[in-house]
Formats: C-alpha cells, structure tokens, sequence
C-alpha cells in the first residue's frame, strides 16, 4: 500500500460509506426487534407519544422501549419532539414498517440479519473446511420465512401468480392433482385447498417443524383434501401424476436439484404445468451489478441457502444461481417449454412457466 498513490476522495468516501453501513447494519437489528416487538404496529396507530405511553400501549418495558426509540430516531425512522419528549412513526415510513403494509412490510424481512448472525461462526469455518451448516442450526427460519413467503408469494398467489398459467384456476375449480415440492410450513397449500375443494393437494418437505404447522393449520381449517409429509424430493416416485407441481423458492437449495427437477419432470402429467418461483437474478455476477437487493440475496445464499446444501455434500447452487443456469437445468431435466414472468410488485422473484 506505500507505493501506491490513493485517490483522496475515493479513500474519503469509501471510508463514509462503511460508516454508514456499520449504522446501517445496527438499524437492521433494531428494526427487526421494532417488527418482532410489534412497536412499530403500535406506534403506526399512536399520536405523538411519550416512551410511558408507547411502551405501555405495546406491554413492553418503557427502558427497553427508550433505548430502541433512541436507534429510530437517530436513524431517521421516527421523528422526536424534544418540547413534549414525544415520539410519532410518520405514516409514510409506517407504509414500510408495519404487519398492515403487506405486503410492502420491508422489516419482516430485516429478521434474516440478527438469525443469520447466530450462525457466523459456523460459516466461518466452512469457509476453511468447505461443508456446510444444516438446516437444523437455524432457529426460526422456517418461522421467518414463512412470513417472508406469505407477503411475497401467498399475498399474491390468488390474484395474480396462478392467472400467469391460462386455463389454471378453471383446473384447480374443476379438480387436478397438485403437489408442491420443498412446501415449507405450508401457507400457500392451505390457501389453494381452501379455496379450491375439488382438488387435491400434497406438500412434501424435509422438515418436520414445517410439515407440523402445515398439517396443524389444515386440521384447524377442517380441509380434508390437503396432505403434508416428509419425503426426500429426490425420490418423489409418481409417474405423470400431478397436473400442477409447484416449487415456491425451494430448488435452489436442494441438495440435488437436478435430480429432483427430474423428478418433477416424471411426476408431471403430460399436460400439466410445473410452476416455479426463485430469485430474479442472473447467472453472471456482472449482470447483478445494480440488483435493488444484491448484496442481501448473496449473503442470504451464502449463509443460508448454499450452506445448507453443502452440509449434505451438495451441490450448493445458492440462491443467485440465475436464470441461466436454471433454464439449462431445466431443460436437462426433460422441459421443453419455459417461459419466465415476473409481477410489477415482485422485483425478488421470477415465476417460471414449465411444460414438457
């Protein structure tokens, strides 16, 4: 570094904006604790407050309560009235913030830093080794990413992700066999048995937790033609026997996808439709330059998505294994037809429209 010259003001700015992302990086925290807390629903219907009367309104202690206001407002989140010693969320960055903004809530999301954070040191040293870190090292990820799924996919899985593949509501009125592959704790599964109760439906997953809540949603509902069960996707052993297979950001971090896309290949009716959502990406490094979440989307793959599949020694394709990469795989797994669609309010996913 001695005999290199540096561009001041690149130096200067480079060194403004890690400081900008270690307070950043802080806010994440206090915003996922503003979620989880639930004081940022609680504020959102408030006027202008003392910390008593926010921290009474939420159940929460009024000396937790002060110490994460003075992160929001120092953060530019809340607005502080030091006359009155109160505090108000502004309605428009509520419009971000709160359970009622869905599916516009961005702190549901914020979640991800402080669970990814419990499992750094593991990472770090499959940094050095090469494995990976297990699903089961990750406490309420599947909880997370349930909500992350239910603003995402569920919120618009009616409206507007079924309508992309014509004809489908009318099949799943009249009754197909539909199954969903990696189907978590199974919120969108219980939405299509509910509102389609000539059809049947199967989630497969290797979680038990997941399938647990699943199963416990569809008893509270009374549906009768749901089934959730554990089950290695790699061997799904149905031959040509679902008219729609869904996969809702479940391939990427198979162990084996490219078996389990061969497996969704036989299992699917001649006619029938395979409809996948993963991360809108590119294969190319180059080609993310400029992704509205980039940076977050690799450090999601990396602690969480590729690790997961090379602690069973496999493939580790990650989130960000692009378009391209996907559509080739595809295609090496028996589809000859894809198209690729994605939602005005969806800049994270790409929904693929798979035939034979």
């Amino acid at each position: 570094m001695a005999d290199i010259e540096l561009d001041q003001a690149k130096t200067e700015a480079f060194a403004d904006r890690m400081l900008n992302i270690l307070n950043d990086g802080a806010l994440a925290l206090m915003i996922s604790m503003g979620h989880r807390t639930g004081l940022f629903d609680v504020m959102s219907n408030l006027p202008p407050s003392t910390t008593d009367q926010i921290a009474g309104t939420a159940g929460l202690n009024e000396r937790y309560v002060r110490e994460w206001l003075g992160a929001m407002v120092t953060g530019g989140f809340v607005e502080y009235d030091p006359s009155h010693a109160t505090y108000r969320l502004p309605p428009e960055h509520a419009a971000s913030l709160t359970r009622s903004a869905t599916p516009d809530n961005i702190a549901a999301f914020a979640q991800y830093i402080p669970l990814l954070g419990t499992i750094e040191d593991q990472v770090v040293a499959c940094f050095k080794n090469g494995s990976g870190v297990p699903y089961s090292a990750f406490g309420r990820f599947h909880e997370v990413m349930a909500e992350d799924s239910g603003q995402t996919v569920v919120a618009a899985l009616m409206d507007s992700i079924l309508p992309l593949v014509p004809g489908l509501i009318d099949e799943l009125k009249n009754g197909i066999e539909v199954l969903d592959v990696g189907c978590g704790a199974g919120r969108a599964l219980n939405l299509m048995a509910a509102a389609f109760p000539k059809s049947r439906f199967t989630g497969y997953d290797i979680s038990d937790e997941a399938t647990a809540t699943g199963r416990s949603a569809a008893e509270r509902k009374g549906l009768t033609n749901l089934k959730f069960e554990i089950k290695d996707v790699t061997a799904l052993g149905a031959s040509e026997q679902y008219q729609l297979i869904t996969a809702f950001d479940a391939i990427h971090d198979q162990v084996k996808p490219d078996k389990v896309l061969q497996e969704i290949a036989k299992a699917l009716h001649p006619e029938g439709t395979f409809l996948m959502q993963d991360i809108a990406a590119s294969s190319q490094v180059h080609n993310n330059i400029g992704h509205p979440v980039g940076p977050l989307l690799y450090t999601l793959s990396c602690m969480h998505c590729m690790t997961v599949s090379l602690a069973e020694n496999g493939a580790g394709l990650g989130a960000m294994w692009g378009e391209e990469l996907a559509r080739k795989m595809l295609q090496e797994a028996g589809f000859t037809r894809i198209e690729v669609e994605k939602l005005p309010h969806d800049f994270q996913n790409a929904y693929y429209i798979i035939k034979k």
